[in-house]
């Protein structure tokens, strides 16, 4: 199973960006898919996720109402649309896979400057 991450760069405080996590190897139906950050000098952190079959989600309080998760599934591809970003959104963006994350891709990094 290979995850990649892609769609971080820089935005401007109240501006929007959307991750993309493409996932190929096997399919994962009741598998969860889920977005986690780091910020420099901080713990990795929660941010998202959603039940690749089923389809729930669920958000970290910070995020909750700003970012949105998704998925397509013929594309094996998990979004997370981002918006009103704060700059404390700055972070490097993982996307994970598994019931107990046992999957990872390579971060992405976004940058929201104030």
């Amino acid at each position: 199973v290979q995850l990649q991450a892609s769609g971080g760069g820089l935005v401007q405080a109240g501006g929007s960006l959307r991750l993309s996590c493409a996932v190929s190897g096997r399919t994962f139906n009741n598998y969860r898919l889920g977005w986690f950050r780091q910020a420099p000098g901080k713990e990795r952190e929660f941010v998202a996720s959603i039940n690749w079959g089923r389809g729930n989600t669920s958000y970290a309080d910070a995020v909750r109402g700003r970012f949105t998760i998704s998925r397509d599934s013929p594309k094996n591809t998990v979004y997370l649309r981002m918006n009103n970003l704060k700059p404390e959104d700055t972070a490097v963006y993982y996307c994970a896979l598994g019931t107990s994350w046992d999957y990872w891709g390579q971060g992405t990094l976004v940058t929201v400057s104030s």
